[in-house]
C-alpha cells in the first residue's frame, strides 16, 4: 500500500492528513520529531515524506526542517519530500527545493492541491522503483553476459544491442555460419570478434576482408591465394586469406561486393572445404569458420542476379542484424565517453547535440567526431560548437522537442503552467519539461510565487 511519513510535532496536522489520505487509499505514518521520523523510517518503508520546517518552540527560522532534510537525504537519497511551510520561512523552503525537495505546501494547505501533489509524487515514486528495479535486472544480465562471454570491451546501453550481442555468444559456440547485416559503421566487425572470440576455434587467428575494398580482378588471389606469375604482376606466390585464417575464423566483410566468379569458388569451400590458388591446380583443405556481414539488400541482390541464392543460403545459417545508432541512441553517449576517455567530458548541451544527431555514419563517425574534438578541444568540458554537428535532420522522441522547447519558457509560459498545475510546482515543471530546480530557478528570475503560496 502507498505510504506517507508524516513528520510534525502538531499531532493535529497529522490526524488531518491521516483522515485525507485514507480516503484515498494511502497509508500514514505519524511521527513528532524528527528523531522519532528518521527512526520510524529505518523500520518501515515509505513512499513519500511530508515534513514540517519547524520543532523547536519559538523558532520560526525552518532551520529545524533544513537539518531534518538533510539527514533524510543521507538516509534515502532518492525519496521525495514536501515541506510544511509558513510565510516566515519560505525562502528556506525554496532553497531545499533547489536542493532537491519534492516540494513546499504552506499552511494552512489546500486539501485538493496536496492531494493532487502527493499523488503526482506517489506515481512518480512508483515509476521510480519500477525503473530502477528494471535497471537492476538490466545491470545483473549484463553482469552475468560479461562472465560467461568475452564481450571485447564493447561498449553499449541499448536494450537493442544487448540482444545482438547476447544473440552473437549463443550463436558462437555452434559450428554454424552467421551472416551480420547493418548499416556502414554500426559494428559489425565488433559483433563478428564476439563470435570468434566465444568460439571453439577462438585459439585462431581472425582475418577480416573488406570484398568492398578489393579491385574485382584481385579478390580471387586475395582470398586463395596465387602463384607467382598467375596474373600481371603476381611476382611471387602469396597466401590466400582462407589459408590464413586456418584453425580460426575469416570474416569476410561486404560480401555483398563478392563479384560471381568468386561466389562460385567461396560456394565450393564451403560446400568441400577445398580450394585451389590461382595458376595451380593443388587441391588445399582449410578448417576456416566463415562470418560474414553486409550491408547491402542480399535477396534484392539475388533478384537482380547479383548474388547466387545458393551462396546466401550457405552463408544465412544464422543472422545476427545491428542496427544503426539512431535506432538505439541510449548508446550514444556511453560510447562518446568511452571515446573521449578519462580526461574530458561532455558539457549539458555537447551531449544533447550528440543525441539530437542522425548519426548516417553510425559509431565510426560517431568516434570520428570524438577524436576530432580531443586534438582541438580548449578545454576539459566540451561545449557543443566544438562538436561541429550538423543541424538535426530527423524529429526528435516524443517529448524532445517539447523539452528543448522548453528551455528558457518566458514569464508567461511560466505563470500560465502553475495556473494551469492548480500552483503545484512539480506538475508545472513537469509540463514545461524543467526539473523542478529549474523552474524554481526561473520562477525566482521573474519573481513569481506558485497561487496559494504562502
Amino acid at each position: 500500500m502507498r505510504t506517507v511519513l508524516v513528520i510534525d510535532d502538531n499531532p493535529a496536522v497529522a490526524q488531518a492528513l491521516a483522515l485525507l489520505f485514507g480516503l484515498h487509499d494511502i497509508r500514514t505514518l505519524a511521527a513528532a520529531t524528527p528523531e522519532q521520523g528518521l527512526a520510524l523510517l529505518a523500520r518501515e518503508r515509505a513512499d513519500l515524506v511530508i515534513a514540517d520546517m519547524n520543532f523547536s518552540a519559538d523558532t520560526t527560522s525552518g532551520e529545524d526542517g533544513t537539518v531534518l532534510f538533510r539527514a533524510l537525504r543521507v538516509q534515502q537519497p532518492d525519496l521525495p519530500v514536501i515541506l510544511l511551510t509558513a510565510w516566515t520561512h519560505l525562502e528556506s523552503a525554496v532553497q531545499l527545493v533547489k536542493a532537491g525537495a519534492a516540494d513546499y505546501i504552506g499552511k494552512p494547505w489546500d486539501n485538493d492541491k496536496l492531494l493532487a501533489t502527493v499523488e503526482n509524487l506517489l506515481e512518480l515514486a512508483e515509476a521510480t522503483r519500477e525503473r530502477q528495479r528494471l535497471q537492476n535486472e538490466q545491470r545483473r544480465r549484463r553482469e552475468r553476459l560479461a562472465e560467461q562471454y568475452d564481450l571485447r570491451g564493447i561498449v553499449f546501453a541499448s536494450d537493442e544491442m544487448e540482444r545482438v550481442v547476447e544473440l552473437a555468444c549463443r550463436v558462437a559456440r555452434g559450428d554454424v555460419r552467421v551472416l551480420i547485416t547493418g548499416p556502414n559503421g554500426a559494428g559489425k566487425e565488433r559483433i563478428a570478434e564476439i563470435v570468434h572470440a566465444n568460439s571453439s576455434n577462438r585459439g585462431g587467428p581472425f582475418v577480416a576482408v573488406n570484398c568492398g575494398a578489393i579491385p574485382s580482378e584481385l579478390i580471387e588471389a586475395e582470398l586463395f591465394g596465387a602463384e607467382a606469375g598467375a596474373f600481371t604482376g603476381a611476382g611471387r606466390a602469396r597466401t590466400g586469406r582462407f589459408e590464413t585464417a586456418n584453425g580460426g575464423t575469416l570474416f569476410l566483410d561486404e560480401i555483398g561486393n563478392l563479384p560471381l566468379a568468386g561466389q562460385v569458388k567461396l560456394l565450393r569451400v564451403l560446400e568441400t572445404g577445398q580450394f585451389e590458388m590461382l595458376g595451380s591446380s593443388r587441391t588445399r583443405t582449410a578448417q576456416v569458420r566463415v562470418l560474414s556481414a553486409t550491408n547491402a539488400d542480399l535477396p534484392v541482390l539475388i533478384r537482380e542476379g547479383r548474388f547466387r541464392e545458393d551462396l546466401y543460403y550457405r552463408l544465412n545459417v544464422i543472422e545476427i542484424a545491428v542496427p544503426p545508432l539512431a535506432d538505439r541512441p541510449a548508446d550514444i553517449l556511453p560510447l562518446a565517453r568511452h571515446f573521449l576517455g578519462d580526461t574530458l567530458r561532455l558539457s549539458d548541451d555537447a551531449a544533447a547535440a550528440l543525441l539530437a544527431h542522425d548519426w548516417p555514419g553510425n559509431v565510426r563517425e560517431l568516434r570520428n567526431s570524438i577524436d576530432r574534438v580531443k586534438l582541438l578541444a580548449r578545454e576539459k568540458i566540451i561545449a557543443a560548437a566544438e562538436l561541429s554537428l550538423p543541424a538535426p535532420h530527423r524529429a526528435p522522441p516524443q517529448g524532445e522537442a517539447t523539452r528543448r522547447d522548453a528551455d528558457h519558457p518566458n514569464r508567461d509560459a511560466i505563470e500560465a503552467s502553475l495556473r494551469e498545475a492548480g500552483g503545484n510546482v512539480s506538475r508545472a515543471a513537469h509540463s514545461l519539461g524543467l526539473s523542478r530546480q529549474a523552474l524554481y530557478r526561473r520562477m525566482e528570475r521573474f519573481n513569481l510565487r506558485p497561487p496559494g503560496a504562502g
